[in-house]
């Protein structure tokens, strides 16, 4: 019997090649109904693992959620008119042209849906076959419900909005019984500005909606999308997203707060406090934070005067105490950038990495975070490879003293090029300072 292989390929596919899909659909249903009325993982002991490891992630924080595996996704109670208010000004209303015209033209009488979502999980829209339409309305696949994986547990745009990646799901790995005629594919959509996501493109069907061509084609129809947002923000260059109070500490400017599309500048201590509460969303005491803001240990006098300062800053509402912790939403640049590194987006992350995390801290916390970041990045330019991307680092200000990436850009170079012979002046030049 064709098993699905217990490790190997890509664990965001739902449908390998050469599997059986027959098989495979019987045993991830036996696996859901163990799950569901055992409330324990199952695990076959001759045929390898019975769902994959990204799945049954999914079907636990379903249980911790509450989720009731027999329920319905929630309907949302917005008027006709106040869902195609919101729709209309909502962001993804910006990229719903290109969804269709990659996806939506060419999906009628295919038994297939596309959905677009907002960034919590409602369905914005609902497009496609229309026998598949009337047949969703069963599950309430429709504009307006939430989809949302705290709702409807395990589903392809709520998990792939709670993990933030692309990710396919198959027959009976939905969490809900109602969805498990159906398959999915879903990946989130990010402002190119914030890179925060700001909703998701669904594909709905079929088994054949969980093969690897469709995940390629969801990602590919995201990456179209989020251009034409790279394209809008040239147009009106502000991120479509700005409802979250964003800290920028990245590079030789001062840091800033983004709030409302205000930008007010901070005292390099109060930027070091919120990048550092920021890190830490579950709080930290005065002696903890003092020791992460100066190594000779700030006094808790001095610690309670800069909180104070800082509260009339950023908001008395804001801010807890006891221990201190962020009371309202808060994303760094450096959140940013790792979010970008997390979904293999290189390039958009070193458009974000402008510099390195507030340069002229010496407070220990904020050392630590920034040899973190740049240590991140390095990596994964180095296990990336790009040659255009090592190119861009290794001239720019954090990156031209970076001797492992100046050898990794030339090791992909043509010998024979004049531009291999520049830079291997370079990496001899480094050979020769630190021979000495």
């Amino acid at each position: 019997m064709q098993k699905q292989p217990p490790t190997g390929g890509n664990p965001w596919v739902a449908v390998r090649p050469g599997d059986d899909v027959a098989l495979l659909a019987r045993r991830v249903s036996s696996a859901h109904q163990l799950f569901v009325d055992r409330s324990v993982p199952a695990v076959p002991d001759t045929e390898g693992p019975s769902v994959r490891s990204v799945i049954l992630d999914s079907w636990m924080r379903s249980t911790r959620k509450g989720v009731n595996p027999d329920g319905a996704a929630r309907a949302d109670h917005l008027a006709a008119s106040e869902l195609a208010e919101y729709r209309s000004s909502h962001p993804m209303a910006l990229i719903r042209p290109v969804v269709r015209k990659l996806l939506v033209e060419d999906a009628a009488d295919t038994g297939l849906l596309v959905a677009i979502t907002d960034e919590k999980g409602q369905l914005l829209w609902v497009e496609g076959d229309s026998s598949a339409k009337d047949r969703a309305l069963e599950m309430n696949f429709v504009e307006g419900a939430d989809w949302s994986e705290d709702t409807v547990g395990t589903n392809a745009p709520g998990t792939a909005l709670a993990l933030d990646h692309c990710v396919q799901i198959f027959g009976a790995e939905h969490f809900s019984r109602s969805v498990h005629e159906w398959s999915c594919s879903a990946a989130p959509v990010h402002d190119p500005a914030t890179g925060l996501i700001v909703g998701a493109i669904d594909i709905t069907g079929g088994p054949r909606v969980a093969v690897p061509e469709v995940f390629s084609l969801i990602r590919a129809t995201v990456a179209a999308a989020e251009a034409e947002l790279r394209l809008n923000l040239l147009r009106s260059p502000h991120p479509v997203v700005d409802t979250v109070t964003r800290l920028e500490v990245l590079g030789s400017g001062r840091p800033s707060l983004v709030r409302d599309g205000r930008r007010t500048p901070l005292p390099r201590r109060h930027a070091e406090i919120l990048l550092l509460l920021a890190e830490h969303p579950e709080g930290l005491s005065s002696d903890r934070l003092a020791v992460l803001l100066d190594e000779s240990d700030l006094d808790s006098v001095t610690i309670r005067a800069e909180m104070s300062r800082l509260r009339k800053v950023f908001g008395t509402a804001h801010i807890g105490s006891r221990p201190y912790r962020l009371l309202t939403d808060l994303v760094s640049d450096v959140q940013q950038v790792r979010s970008a590194l997390d979904r293999g987006e290189l390039a958009a992350a070193l458009d974000m990495y402008s510099g390195p995390v507030l340069p002229g801290s010496d407070a220990p916390g904020v050392e630590e975070l920034r040899d973190e970041l740049r240590a991140r990045v390095q990596a994964a330019l180095l296990r990336e490879g790009d040659q255009r991307l090592l190119a861009r680092w290794t001239t720019s200000v954090h990156g031209r003293a970076d001797v492992a990436a100046w050898e990794a850009y030339l090791a992909g170079l043509d010998p024979r090029s004049a531009l291999y012979s520049q830079v291997k002046s370079r990496v001899d030049l480094f050979d020769q300072q630190y021979a000495t």
